[in-house]
């Protein structure tokens, strides 16, 4: 029997707060995951010099990680649909963490190094794409309407959260054990994670530390709280609906936009610190430490960015204007890293990082807006495409950068070709998304 607002009180008194736990791990796991993702671009430098890897080289296996993320989207969301999230999520941890591992042995062990780190992190890529569909189903199965906005930019700001605690940890890691190291501790503190995700991860419906006022309140808001049981959602997969959604114009400029906050985002968890050690003179140690500050304004942005627009949709209930007006004011500060061309003074280089990286937190929306316009029947398969477009920016920005470092000398043309596509942003959804609303499957 559906439960109502009006019923909160008779079911229990005042709801309890499981779904803000909930919340709280899935941050933990991005956090966990995004570090995973940077492995490489913080133990990069010392791993290229004792394997004698060049910088095109680099470019190739950074990109290897968003080949396999991108290509594997589709399928990941259709098994977190047909299997329920905990089970394929939790697996996806444990593998991931263990190629994370491997990834340390490279030299080691009597393979070509270019092509076993290319294969692991090409591998990581596969294990990790059900991440932030798994996500984004937690989020409409545990959060109403009015919440989704801020948990969404509280799960996506663990990208920015995971680089201010691990990008020094694995700096440190670096200088005083080895780039090797980086993989094996990571790998082990993905394990733990894994055990932590599987004992606390459960449906609203089945959790046992929920109590009905707080499934009530959650129901009432539109939380789609039997997901994980297939209850009152229909599985519609197939080609016919896929193609629907490859062919809505709204979706489309959804998709763009993200594929152009993400070109930021990888050059963030890429390039920049190898930027800071080879542009700008730093010690790995202290482009750890530097690359910190940046993330920390981004994960800041994050979650101004969130709590804005709900409270701009509790104000004015209106989904253009709570989801574009934070990720138009974003957008126009993250241009600021094209400044980073004309200034030398190191302070002021990370200052400029420091807002962009605020920017573009605040316009980290994009999730948010999948939870509001994703079909009910097919929300892992939805954002499992919209999560394939948005890193496609994974395999095409770490090439063309090491493609315009290695031809000019210089990252100069890399900042400009990061900001310009902030502006592309604004583009894509003041003009082609249209107003906001959610798909409806037609048969």
């Amino acid at each position: 029997m559906a439960i109502y607002e009006h019923d909160v009180k008779p079911l229990g008194g005042k709801p309890t707060r499981v779904r803000y736990g909930i919340i709280a791990l899935i941050f933990i796991i991005t956090s966990l995951n995004y570090a995973d993702r940077s492995t490489f671009s913080i133990a990069g430098s010392a791993a290229a010099h004792d394997l004698g890897i060049s910088t095109v080289q680099t470019g190739f296996i950074l990109s290897a990680f968003a080949w396999a993320y991108v290509l594997a989207q589709i399928p990941g969301g259709l098994l977190l649909d047909r299997f329920g999230t905990r089970r394929v999520y939790a697996g996806a941890i444990a593998l991931w963490s263990l190629l994370t591992a491997m990834q340390g042995l490279a030299g080691l062990v009597a393979l070509p190094v270019l092509a076993m780190l290319f294969a692991l992190r090409f591998m990581v890529g596969v294990a990790e794409a059900p991440s932030f569909p798994g996500n984004a189903r937690l989020v409409a199965a545990w959060f109403p309407g009015s919440e989704r906005g801020t948990a969404s930019a509280v799960f996506n700001s663990a990208q920015y959260f995971s680089l201010v605690v691990f990008a020094p940890l694995m700096g440190w890691l670096v200088h005083e054990h080895g780039w090797r190291s980086v993989f094996w501790v990571m790998g082990a503190l993905g394990l733990v994670a894994t055990a932590v995700f599987w004992l606390f991860i459960r449906s609203p419906v089945r959790h046992p530390r929920i109590n009905p006022a707080e499934l009530a309140l959650i129901e009432a808001g539109g939380g789609l709280i039997h997901m994980e049981e297939g209850a009152g959602v229909k599985q519609v997969f197939s080609w016919h609906n896929v193609r629907q959604l490859l062919a809505n114009r709204m979706l489309l400029g959804i998709y763009l936009g993200q594929y152009c906050i993400n070109v930021l985002t990888y050059f963030f968890v890429t390039w920049f610190p190898i930027y800071l050690v080879k542009e700008r003179g730093l010690n790995i140690m202290e482009a750890g430490i530097a690359a910190a500050a940046p993330a920390l304004c981004g994960f800041i942005g994050g979650l101004v960015g969130g709590y804005l627009s709900d409270t701009l949709l509790r104000r004015t209930g209106s989904l253009d204007i709570a989801r574009k007006t934070p990720l138009v004011i974003g957008m126009l500060l993250a241009t600021l890293i094209i400044a980073c061309v004309f200034v030398e003074a190191e302070w002021l280089v990370i200052t400029l990082m420091a807002v962009a990286f605020f920017g573009k937190g605040v316009a980290s929306l994009g999730w948010a807006v999948m939870s509001d316009v994703a079909p009910r029947e097919l929300s892992g398969v939805a954002s499992g495409i919209f999560n394939m477009f948005g890193n496609v920016a994974g395999i095409v920005t770490p090439i063309v950068i090491g493609f315009i470092v290695a031809g000019t000398g210089s990252f100069d043309g890399a900042l400009v070709f990061v900001g310009l596509h902030c502006l592309l942003t604004i583009f894509a959804f003041l003009v082609v998304v249209g107003p906001i609303k959610r798909v409806e499957l037609k048969a």
